[in-house]
């Protein structure tokens, strides 16, 4: 029986390339010069350090376009609330998402079903597995789910025949 799983997921290697490249271009530039502005990597959990707010907006948005030229989608970013640590310096917890929430899965899944499709939707996880008979509803599953679904990246995975 043909299926597919519907799933979102970063590339580790990816994420970490980023931060790497944005603490590269935030040493280098100069309306940075003598500021403690930096991301920290600690498995899927970023931390933006800077010296004032405006910074720390600026680092953010330095990693989000290097984020973006290596093909992680921002969306799969959560950013935490601005915390104040000495001083003027901030610091933002910044969350990589992976995988779908149980309730974000229950929504696809009651989408997938309410378009009377001849498929079926399980959550398996934190992914959803489609299943049915014919290849074109596999297919209209996908473009229906593509259109429906955007605050979320999704990624289509493991399609058999």
């Amino acid at each position: 029986m043909p299926s597919f799983d519907i799933v979102s997921q970063v590339d580790r290697q990816e994420v970490k390339n980023a931060v790497e490249q944005t603490n590269k271009e935030v040493s280098n530039r100069f309306d940075f010069k003598g500021s403690d502005a930096r991301v920290e990597l600690n498995e899927l959990a970023l931390t933006v350090y800077a010296d004032d707010e405006f910074k720390l907006g600026q680092v953010t948005d330095v990693l989000r376009g290097r984020l973006a030229k290596r093909n992680v989608d921002v969306r799969s970013l959560e950013l935490g609330a601005i915390e104040k640590i000495t001083g003027d310096k901030v610091k933002r917890p910044i969350t990589v998402k992976v995988g779908i929430a149980q309730d974000k899965a229950k929504q696809i899944q009651k989408l997938i079903k309410d378009a009377k499709l001849k498929v079926a939707a399980s959550i398996q996880g934190d992914a959803v597995r489609v299943s049915g008979a014919k290849r074109d509803d596999l297919q209209a599953a996908i473009q229906l789910v593509k259109t429906s679904v955007a605050d979320i990246p999704l990624q289509y995975i493991n399609f058999r025949d």
